[in-house]
């Protein structure tokens, strides 16, 4: 996954939720563009959760895949 590709999914007008799925096989969803944040780097990423305060910082290198949902109708899951 580039750094282009996931600014691109962050800044996309309209917004549209999305979840990343890692190496891990873990998935963060994304539901705002406020609640996902790119280094200036472009290599660390820092996905905020909804439902507590958790959050996760994620290499980018990490990431495999984004996938979009119809009208964010994906839920966040945990490994």
């Amino acid at each position: 996954m580039t750094t282009d590709e996931i600014r691109k999914a962050i800044r996309s007008q309209p917004f549209r939720p999305f979840t990343l799925r890692l190496a891990s096989e873990q998935e963060l969803f994304v539901d705002h563009p406020e609640f996902v944040a790119l280094s200036k780097g472009g290599r660390t990423l820092a996905v905020f959760s909804t439902d507590d305060n958790a959050f996760a910082i994620i290499d980018l290198l990490l990431v495999e895949q984004i996938r979009f949902g119809a009208n964010g109708s994906h839920r966040r899951k945990s490994a």
